[in-house]
């Protein structure tokens, strides 16, 4: 018998993200989605919906906290101070969980191709992580989340990201 695959789901509305195996939750996390809220145009800084998959897994074995810019790792480990320093920038930090959409012409393709739009999952600064929309299009999530996601997830697992979790359910 083959086990149950697993998968995520992510509410946009409730700022939280579901690793789903089978027909059950098996864990939940908080996440930031993008403060310009849901759309999947190139260049809006929203958070794209629909089904996607995770096409690259980056930063396997590297510290908690390791700044990533452009996809590679800056050598840099965040700190507090390190923040207070360089306030203007968009943190990635631990992993990343880079996304390719799976619909065409919804987030796969063109303007609306969710792989070219750079969106991931990835870890920031915890204290940015408040229940609140302030990405500029990816899904944040805490240091530890993201690494505990990355170290069960393999590449090609779906994601599904909608408004609601009830949205989610439905489907």
């Amino acid at each position: 018998m083959i086990a149950p695959s697993l998968r995520l789901e992510i509410s946009i509305e409730a700022q939280r993200l579901r690793l789903i195996k089978g027909a059950s939750i098996i864990a939940e996390y908080p996440v930031s989605t993008a403060k310009n809220g849901a759309g999947e145009q190139s260049g809006s800084e929203c958070t794209p919906r629909g089904r996607h998959r995770i096409r690259a897994k980056i930063g396997d074995g590297l510290p908690s906290g390791t700044v990533f810019i452009g996809r590679r790792p800056t050598g840099e480990i965040y700190a507090q101070e390190l923040g207070v320093q360089n306030p203007e920038r968009d943190w990635i930090l631990s992993r990343i969980l880079w996304l390719s959409g799976l619909e065409p012409g919804v987030n796969r393709f063109g303007v609306v191709d969710t792989f070219w739009r750079y969106i991931y999952l990835h870890g920031c600064p915890d204290d940015l992580i408040t229940g609140k929309a302030a990405s500029h299009g990816c899904i944040r999530m805490k240091n530890r989340d993201i690494i505990e996601l990355f170290d069960q997830l393999p590449t090609g697992t779906e994601v599904f990201i909608a408004a609601t979790f009830t949205a989610l359910e439905k489907s």
